[in-house]
């Protein structure tokens, strides 16, 4: 009887220990799957931007007239009929850093990286930053970074026109 007991005490453990580890491929599988999806809304239309708090002082209209365009091979370009600003973007990933600081404990471990090649004195600088998600929907994407230097909150809203 002890034997039976020992057996299947010995089966269960191994039936979760196969359910854990196939539970955290599929969370990995999961993050790709979602980094892949937001590219995929990202590259569709026209965005612009209707939110932006750099450190509690909203600077969303630095931006009012610019349309940016998410490009499939991870340029952008934020255009306002006289002026058009280039930079790249990209998604992914960032599970491998379990201590990420700028993502305010997100659970999302997907990183939204803008950037574009400005002088520092451009408001598009203040926009070249590892984002973290808050939310993803077809027509809105919400954005955080919780800044190492200073410890302020920034927060990037952009929506589809």
């Amino acid at each position: 009887m002890k034997a039976n007991i020992f057996l299947i005490a010995a089966m269960s453990l191994f039936v979760v220990a196969c359910d854990s580890s196939d539970d955290s491929n599929d969370d990995n599988n999961n993050n790709s799957n979602s980094a892949d999806l937001t590219s995929e809304i990202m590259e569709q239309g026209d965005w612009q931007i209707t939110y932006f708090n750099d450190s509690g002082e909203d600077q969303t209209n630095d931006f009012s007239g610019y349309t940016f365009v998410f490009n499939t091979d991870g340029t952008v370009a934020a255009s306002n009929g006289t002026q058009t600003i280039d930079g790249t973007w990209n998604i992914y990933d960032d599970s491998s850093n379990s201590s990420s600081d700028d993502d305010g404990n997100s659970s999302d471990d997907d990183d939204f990286i803008l950037s574009f090649n400005v002088p520092e004195t451009s408001d598009f600088e203040d926009l070249n930053d590892d984002w973290d998600f808050i939310s993803v929907s077809a027509t809105k994407i919400e954005l955080i970074d919780i800044s190492g230097g200073n410890g302020g909150t920034d927060y990037l809203t952009f929506e589809r026109l």
